[in-house]
């Protein structure tokens, strides 16, 4: 069963054996991994018990996972960590589809892109924290503006990346389609667009921690609930057993996102390939 397991999909000795060497790499890596994470909680929790570390400060294991129980079964983990996520998924696909549609209004217009250049440069270097006073007064404090701060940190990281994949798209492709009449439209559709899609889909990855990071300060500045709001109260309140659970819970929950994200972009690879 083992043997069928490493070398499922194979249609030759030679093609089975390299299966298998690949997955047993990857089992090899995952374990190395995990038996890391297992190392570090264990010491954690033994250093918090004999006074190496302090408990109060960085709470231990065993009191997160007690805190964890606790606020699983009367349902307000999955309370504020559903409303984190929700507003991270609306940021996340605000954030790339507007990213996305100003690189491609920018590169159909040399002069547009030329008047923006320096205007797209400033908003990068400009720290998107300092905006969200001015969002929580237009938006008000709620949903709106903190899904504005997620969309301010990943659109322009998003629209840089994706116009500069259009820009690198080989130039001779671009005037073959032109010799044989071709818009300016069909290029894009027909060139630049494919040959940009491995950039624009690897961009998800990128944007999936971008949006985290604009929820969570937004959720810091004006939110009445989510994972950075019990950051903020367990700071506000000593219970850092409370900050350490929501840190855990962004850990995992934006892995999972993460990898998701990477799964998609593997199978639409697949697929255009």
């Amino acid at each position: 069963m083992k043997t069928n397991l490493l070398t499922r999909g194979a249609k030759t000795p030679d093609h089975a054996a390299f299966l298998r060497k690949k997955r047993l790499t990857t089992i090899g890596i995952v374990t190395v991994q995990l038996l890391i994470a297992a190392v570090f909680l264990v010491l954690w929790e033994v250093g918090a018990r004999q006074g190496f570390v302090n408990s109060f400060i960085f709470s231990q294991p065993s009191k997160v996972w007690g805190q964890f129980l606790t606020m699983l079964s009367d349902g307000t983990l999955l309370h504020h960590t559903w409303i984190t996520v929700w507003e991270t998924v609306v940021g996340f696909v605000l954030g790339t589809l507007a990213g996305t549609l100003l690189a491609v209004v920018i590169w159909a217009s040399p002069v547009l892109a030329r008047v923006l250049d320096p205007y797209i440069v400033i908003f990068n270097s400009m720290p998107k924290v300092a905006l969200g006073p001015i969002f929580i007064v237009a938006f008000g404090q709620g949903f709106l503006s903190i899904v504005m701060m997620a969309l301010a940190i990943s659109v322009v990281i998003t629209t840089i990346v994706v116009y500069t994949s259009f820009r690198d798209v080989d130039a001779n492709m671009i005037k073959l389609v032109h010799t044989f009449g071709g818009s300016r439209w069909q290029v894009f559709q027909k060139v630049v667009f494919p040959a940009s899609l491995p950039t624009i889909l690897s961009t998800l990855k990128v944007n999936v921690g971008l949006s985290w990071v604009g929820v969570i300060v937004g959720e810091f500045l004006v939110a009445q609930a989510g994972l950075g709001y019990l950051i903020i109260y367990g700071f506000q309140v000593f219970n850092l057993t409370l900050v350490m659970l929501a840190l855990f819970v962004i850990l995992i929950v934006s892995t999972i996102m993460y990898h998701a994200v990477a799964y998609f972009e593997h199978r639409s690879l697949q697929w255009r390939n």
